[in-house]
């Protein structure tokens, strides 16, 4: 076996490949949302992925769209950032006199960002603990539940894993 193979066998053992998000709105009748893996970058100790649907009905700039960032800070601390963005479209009505309708465009974007600062020292109890008391406020969760543990969420903020 090479070192070519270990590294490879390595890298795929500890970091989880893009794939698609699933995930539902809060509308009254909840809608399933499917993010498509668009792309992962790195850039010195940052790497990012990019998530979008993928509709026919809109232009590619009014989509749904998820961005999840990992950079390890000159401090040792791991900055960890998943963002959301859910577009607007302007509503159009009408015509000009001349006949003209404008296209509609982007009016503004609905934004969700959550940021966390994790220390190397940490661990992932500790991280998936922050995370799941982070989510449970969010969402008024006042039951018990499990921390879910796999997933490009859990993989980012829990074990310090950027997708790949």
């Amino acid at each position: 076996m090479t070192l070519r193979d270990v590294l490879s066998f390595l890298c795929a053992k500890t970091m989880s490949a893009i794939a698609t998000l699933v995930a539902f709105d809060g509308a009254a009748t909840p809608v399933v949302h499917n993010l498509l893996a668009e792309s992962v970058s790195r850039d010195g100790q940052t790497v990012e992925a990019i998530w979008r649907e993928n509709l026919v009905s809109l232009p590619v700039y009014a989509q749904v769209n998820a961005k999840m960032r990992k950079t390890k800070l000159p401090s040792g601390v791991y900055k960890t950032t998943c963002r959301t963005e859910v577009p607007v479209m302007e509503s159009i009505s009408g015509q000009n006199a001349s006949g003209y309708t404008a296209a509609p465009k982007v009016a503004y974007a609905d934004t969700l960002q959550t940021d966390g600062f994790f220390h190397e020292r940490g661990s992932t109890v500790g991280r998936r603990l922050a995370r799941k008391l982070h989510l449970n406020i969010m969402d008024g969760v006042t039951i018990t539940g499990a921390a879910g543990t796999t997933g490009p969420g859990p993989d980012m903020f829990d074990q310090l894993i950027a997708p790949t």
